[in-house]
């Protein structure tokens, strides 16, 4: 006897969106614990991470964009690290008001102690995973965002 057949098409997407919303949600508060003890949140780490693997200074709006994240948002965590030491910001000579966003000495050093904590965790995660297997998830996944960024998926 045979089970359910599995979702496919639309249910089958709904079925990974749900999915992703709660592997969202586990990823946070792991984060949150992962990192705690150095004065980190995920969503400070996240921005962190955004301004150290930037190939240059950014803004805060190209920083946010980056990650999918609301300007307003991503700004009260730059002023946050700012007012900590671990951001500077510096004048833009492509727009005034726009200044960019660079890691100082102490958040370089905070980037790299949160690295050395999540490699170990990464790799204990990933145990067992076959390699094409997160290959193909990572596929699908940024295909799904690609789509969501041009104009016709974003309502």
């Amino acid at each position: 006897m045979k089970g359910p057949a599995p979702p496919d098409g639309p249910e089958a997407l709904t079925a990974l969106i749900v999915e992703v919303f709660r592997l969202n949600g586990r990823l946070i508060s792991t984060g949150d614990r992962l990192v705690s003890d150095l004065k980190l949140t995920s969503a400070r780490w996240q921005v962190l991470g955004a301004a150290a693997l930037a190939p240059s200074p950014q803004p805060v709006a190209w920083l946010a964009r980056s990650m999918g994240l609301h300007r307003q948002g991503v700004q009260r965590i730059v002023n946050e690290l700012v007012a900590e030491g671990i951001f500077a910001l510096e004048e833009n000579p492509h727009h005034r008001r726009a200044r960019l966003v660079r890691l100082t000495r102490t958040g370089e050093q905070l980037f790299e102690a949160a690295g050395r904590r999540q490699k170990p965790w990464a790799k204990r995660l990933a145990k067992g995973l076959p390699p094409k297997a997160i290959a193909a998830a990572l596929e699908v996944l940024k295909t799904l965002r690609e789509r969501l960024e041009r104009a016709e998926f974003a309502e």
